[in-house]
């Protein structure tokens, strides 16, 4: 798996930590690194699930889109 570039990465997906961590293992099994950003709202809201973001390196925004738009019809389907 190839390194993830930290400085110039864009968020594309957000969800629950379950959510992200199986778009996570999608882009995995692509070849495709990514970065799970959890923010800070289940300290502050215990009882709220935390707001968790998937972020990949620049380069790998459009790959990593087609990957979660090609989940997303194959649920609807």
């Amino acid at each position: 798996m190839e390194k993830v570039d930290n400085s110039r990465t864009v968020e594309i997906f957000r969800g629950s930590l379950w959510q992200v961590e199986l778009v996570q293992g999608l882009l995995e099994t692509a070849g495709i690194a990514s970065v799970v950003k959890d923010g800070m709202l289940g300290s502050i809201a215990p009882n709220l699930e935390p707001d968790v973001a998937l972020l990949v390196s620049e380069e790998n925004y459009e790959p990593a889109m087609e990957i979660i738009r090609s989940r997303d019809k194959k649920v609807c389907d």
